[in-house]
């Protein structure tokens, strides 16, 4: 498996959170793949549907909100393959650069080091909604790589706000790995959630995506992506 849009009438791996903590883990520390590995895999498949859904555009152009852990990882190796496609890129880091590292930290320099200019949103500070707009403006997609599935407890009020600008401006939404704000293990909104377009997720469907009958409102049409090694039914992680 590549990548494939999800069905409920194929045979599809689900994994709850802990299980896909696991998986991750056992990739990395049983096989030895190295995360950034894992990591490029996943950002490239986004990035290839994101080119695939915006084929027909001359000049597209893409806005990229990204957290400061893995999943805004994956937003910079989105940007960086849009980059490489010819694509206009607004890169948006939404919370404290300083607490970014590892493998999305490696992503983040190499994106600087191509020329690709970041923007730092402090949501704390001044008008969110107007923030949005300026960094959306013209945008033929947005990408939400801002929370992974291991986001649990309720959001602030500051990223309920963040993500409730980000659904209002009536664009596509690209969700990586899965919506923000989206409870990973019942499919309920934390608060808040994307209404994304298109959810690329990565390994295995998630639980909340099956288990909840309103999940779809928020991760629209599900793709499946490898990251590289693919899980094995009989095994538990």
């Amino acid at each position: 498996m590549i990548m494939e849009k999800y069905s409920p009438d194929k045979n599809f791996v689900v994994m709850t959170r802990e299980q896909v903590r696991a998986f991750d883990s056992w990739a990395i520390n049983t096989l030895g793949i190295p995360g950034v590995v894992l990591m490029e895999n996943a950002g490239r498949s986004c990035a290839e549907l994101i080119k695939e859904k915006l084929s027909k555009i001359a000049k597209p152009k893409a806005c990229i909100f990204c957290g400061t852990g893995n999943n805004g990882g994956d937003g910079y190796v989105i940007a960086r393959h849009l980059l490489n496609a010819g694509f206009t890129v607004t890169v948006v880091i939404c919370g404290d650069r300083n607490k970014i590292k590892g493998d999305a930290k490696t992503n983040l320099d190499i994106l600087e080091r191509m020329g690709q200019s970041i923007e730092q949103f402090d949501i704390a500070d001044g008008d969110i909604s107007e923030r949005v707009r300026t960094f959306t403006d013209g945008a033929d997609m947005l990408v939400d790589g801002l929370f992974g599935t291991g986001l649990s407890g309720q959001l602030s009020d500051e990223y309920k706000r963040l993500i409730e600008c980000i659904n209002a401006q009536g664009r596509p939404i690209l969700a990586v790995d899965i919506p923000s704000g989206l409870d990973c293990d019942t499919g309920e909104p934390l608060g808040a959630a994307i209404r994304a377009t298109w959810t690329v997720t990565f390994v295995a469907m998630k639980k909340g995506f099956t288990g909840s009958n309103d999940s779809t409102k928020y991760t629209g049409q599900i793709f499946v992506a490898s990251i590289g090694v693919e899980p094995d039914i009989l095994r538990s992680y």
